[in-house]
């Protein structure tokens, strides 16, 4: 009984313009319920009172915006499990993020959601305003149901392990203090800012193989290709990110003066409030990291990395510091990111220039494979703000083993930086400001690509320390950047703010 009520969703369109023929009233539902729980039924058991047929859609596992570790359930388990109850009378999973495309095709007499919905501005995706129009558009109309409420994602952190104990214990901490419509109304309010992200833009191609054996001659894997992707890196990534955040971004940086430059492609791949200022340097190719890809598990064989890494030439640092003059009087710049992958670009003069602007700096200088080393952060002094990880704290100090407490004041004297994020990997992070450390641990350990979740952590958190946010408030934000960046293959997306809002509403709950 329960498999026959699951439908593909072009079934439930055609038995729905049936049904509609019958003149019977449809009433759809849509929702994620990951955690069937009584709030569910009485809200679904309300809904099925205003119409004869009751249809529910769900949201596919991959839509899911509730942060990492979520669904608990798989989309088929959650299915079935809606479709056993006696009053749902069809189920389906949906093809998109939201209801919207599903409402228009369906078009039930009602719309229905629970009330926790009927207040439009608590919605931090928006949608249910667009949910209304739609189902207005299409001769229904939306209804809200009055019945007890709960919260899945509540029972979840506190009955699941979604979240690891410290960072429950951390959270129940941080909401004696904070609310969720505070910290969201911190990243919110960035929205006002124009910032220039200067670096070397990178070109980060993923090809995807297959292992096929090993050659009897020679001691290497034999592999077919399957297909590849480009996707922004280096500044490029970070300029995106910020992008999402921010008024107006503006990118400075270098591609090669080689035919094939990639810079159509890197045009393609950014952002539409992204202005970027590329200028082409002879003699060295676009940096471009190409990685090759174990199809069946998603994990990375070898690296090739094409790139000239000399310092630039002086009429190129010319050209870079008159671009950024430029620029600077020509519009109000808040904030200057600096993402040095220590690749060329920062040479000792550009560097002093930057450092003596008058403008709030944020500073990441990378240790990578191809730079190891050779580009520590102790070559920036005098700035506002660093965003560095564990290694690159480290490398500098020349200190494997001292404890980070320590050596984070350390380095914080040694540069004269009052204002740090220092990431710890499956550790968490730590925030120093002013003297004062805020620990925060990981919120998932679930992985996909860590490739450029350091500059994902680095682009929101510059941002906010700009901005005046709490101390306490910038690292548990940038953790939470962390956990949606690595559930990201390459830089194929920028963060979602809608995804990090809901997120930090799921977190807090």
């Amino acid at each position: 009984m329960v498999s026959k009520k699951i439908k593909e969703l072009d079934k439930l369109i055609s038995i729905c313009e049936d049904l509609k023929k019958k003149n019977k009233t449809i009433v759809h539902c849509h929702g994620c319920f990951d955690l069937i729980h009584p709030g569910h039924i009485k809200h679904l058991e309300a809904a099925k009172q205003f119409g004869d047929v009751l249809v529910v859609t769900i949201t596919k596992d991959k839509f899911v915006n509730k942060g990492p570790g979520r669904p608990v359930f798989s989309e088929n388990l959650r299915m079935e499990s809606i479709a056993a109850l006696e009053f749902v009378d069809y189920v389906a999973l949906n093809k998109w993020e939201t209801a919207i495309e599903t409402i228009r095709l369906l078009k039930p007499s009602f719309y229905v959601k629970g009330k926790d919905y009927s207040e439009a501005s608590k919605d931090v995706t928006g949608n249910i305003i667009k949910e209304e129009k739609t189902v207005n558009d299409v001769g229904g109309s939306i209804r809200f149901t009055d019945e007890i409420t709960f919260s899945s994602s509540k029972l979840i952190n506190v009955h699941f392990d979604v979240l690891s104990p410290k960072a429950k214990k951390f959270l129940e901490d941080f909401k004696t203090k904070h609310t969720s419509e505070e910290v969201i109304r911190y990243l919110k309010d960035l929205l006002k800012l124009n910032v220039m992200v200067i670096g070397e833009p990178i070109i980060d191609e993923y090809i995807y193989c297959r292992s096929v054996g090993k050659p009897e001659k020679a001691s290497i894997v034999s592999t077919k290709y399957l297909h590849n992707e480009l996707f922004a890196g280096g500044s490029l990534a970070i300029a995106n990110h910020v992008s999402r955040f921010t008024n107006q971004v503006y990118l400075v940086g270098y591609i090669g003066k080689e035919e094939n430059n990639y810079k159509s492609e890197m045009l393609d791949r950014l952002n539409e409030n992204v202005k970027p200022y590329l200028i082409e340097r002879h003699g060295a190719p676009t940096i471009r990291k190409t990685r090759y890809i174990e199809n069946f598990n998603n994990k990375k064989m070898f690296e090739v990395t094409t790139i000239n890494d000399q310092l630039i030439s002086h009429d190129i640092e010319a050209t870079l510091i008159e671009t950024i003059e430029e620029i600077v009087k020509k519009d109000r710049i808040d904030l200057i990111i600096i993402g040095d992958f220590g690749h060329g670009l920062f040479t000792k003069k550009i560097i002093d220039y930057l450092i003596n602007l008058p403008i709030f700096l944020a500073v990441n200088a990378q240790t990578n494979s191809m730079n190891f080393g050779f580009n520590l952060i102790t070559r920036y002094h005098d700035v506002e703000f660093i965003g560095i990880d564990e290694r690159e704290l480290r490398l500098p100090l020349s200190n494997k083993n001292e404890d980070i407490r320590v050596l984070v004041p350390e380095l914080a004297k040694k540069v004269n930086c009052q204002e740090m994020n220092i990431t710890l990997g499956g550790k968490g992070s730590l925030f120093y400001s002013k003297e004062e450390q805020f620990f925060v641990p990981v919120f998932s350990d679930r992985i996909i690509d860590t490739i450029g979740a350091g500059d994902a952590v680095l682009s929101i958190t510059s941002l906010l320390v700009k901005n005046g946010t709490p101390p306490e408030v910038v690292p548990l934000i940038g953790n939470l950047v962390g956990a949606l960046a690595v559930l990201i293959v390459g830089n194929k997306e920028s963060i979602n703010p809608i995804k990090l809002f809901k997120f930090i509403e799921y977190a807090m709950k």
